[in-house]
């Protein structure tokens, strides 16, 4: 319990930890869908401390890591341009494309500007009349009310050079996507708490029926995650397959509905591309034909003639849960967090960072 002992809650842990290992009788496959659940996971040791029966599996829930190669370089192509500055979130900048990224563009004298939030991007916007400005927004329905909310101020300040290149991606569909796949074998989910607190839990219902596979909705403490799990097995060892929420203190059946209504504002249900996965339908956000002025995909071309991911690189497989970081043979080798081969192995959140940092021997 070397990762837990300064934990407030080792108590509970332990419970929890000690019924989980009694209750479990079979081998169970569990996926936790968020980056950040996988994080938590490793960096506290808690994948060591499950039954030998139980397999995390990790799943594609980092929203810098499922971006895909051809946006990399869109976003790269863009902040070449003269006349414009490309603002991103600061682990967006080192995630590689065809041949670079967009920290390597910012070497080379290209205009990359790391933010904070996307409403920096917009004052930043309204204070170079001169510069068209293009934030690059990736993210699940997280960050979606937010980058929503940027386009309607840049709107009401009247900005003409304020532009959104988009990347946002929907976890149900990729959950479906995943449940899809033949040589997938995930027994049951572990979803995401954030998630959930903007979109409520009945997004999930239909994957329950359908699959009939128990999806839990958990937080991203180690006693949540325990508790989640242990939720979860129980389920399985039962034969039941429900939708529970486990982050209730939190999480409610409608979600944030101001939030909500910000994305049904500015934002469509489109089909999008996943890296190392490819187009899952209407699995992603794009902007509404009202607000289409204000997308960078109107307004900038594509001038490159293809983008294609490093063959070396085992993203795709990791990403659907097929495969461990440490099966890849490039991982802590010609693959590591200064030289990444795949964004996996860039965003905190992914996982073969997070094995890399935190359980890498």
């Amino acid at each position: 319990m070397k990762y837990l002992d300064e934990y407030r809650d080792v108590a509970i842990v332990k419970r929890y930890l000690e019924k989980l290992h009694r209750i479990t009788t079979r081998n169970w496959s569990i996926m936790e869908i968020c980056g950040g659940q996988t994080h938590s996971l490793v960096k506290n040791g808690i994948v060591d401390l499950l039954p030998e029966k139980i397999t995390m599996v990790h799943g594609p829930g980092c929203p810098v890591c499922v971006t895909p190669v051809e946006l990399i370089d869109k976003a790269i192509q863009i902040a070449h341009r003269k006349d414009t500055v490309l603002c991103s979130f600061g682990d967006m900048i080192r995630v590689p494309g065809t041949s670079g990224s967009l920290l390597k563009a910012k070497a080379e004298g290209a205009n990359v500007r790391v933010v904070y939030s996307p409403l920096d991007a917009v004052k930043f916007a309204n204070q170079n009349p001169g510069k068209k400005v293009v934030f690059f927004a990736v993210g699940f329905e997280t960050t979606a009310p937010v980058n929503a909310l940027s386009l309607l101020q840049a709107e009401q300040l009247g900005l003409k050079n304020y532009f959104m290149l988009t990347s946002h991606v929907l976890v149900p569909p990729a959950m479906d996507a995943l449940l899809q796949d033949k040589e997938s074998k995930i027994n049951g989910f572990l979803a995401a708490g954030h998630v959930c607190t903007v979109m409520g839990t009945k997004q999930y219902l239909p994957i329950v029926n359908k699959y009939k596979v128990p999806i839990v909705i958990s937080g991203f403490e180690p006693v949540d995650l325990i508790q989640g799990l242990l939720k979860c097995v129980d389920q399985l060892e039962r034969g039941e397959s429900k939708l529970d929420n486990q982050y209730a203190r939190v999480v409610n059946k409608e979600g944030n509905l101001e939030a909500r209504r910000l994305i049904d504002e500015v934002f469509e249900v489109v089909d999008r591309s996943w890296r190392g996965i490819g187009v899952l339908v209407n699995s992603g956000l794009g902007i509404k034909e009202k607000y289409r002025h204000l997308d960078a995909d109107n307004n900038y071309k594509s001038e490159f003639a293809g983008s294609v991911e490093d063959d070396g690189c085992m993203a795709g497989l990791i990403l659907r849960g097929l495969r461990k970081p440490r099966q890849c043979q490039h991982f802590g080798k010609l693959c590591t967090p200064e030289n990444p081969l795949g964004a996996p192995m860039v965003s905190s959140e992914g996982a073969c960072a997070a094995y890399y940092n935190f359980s890498y021997v």
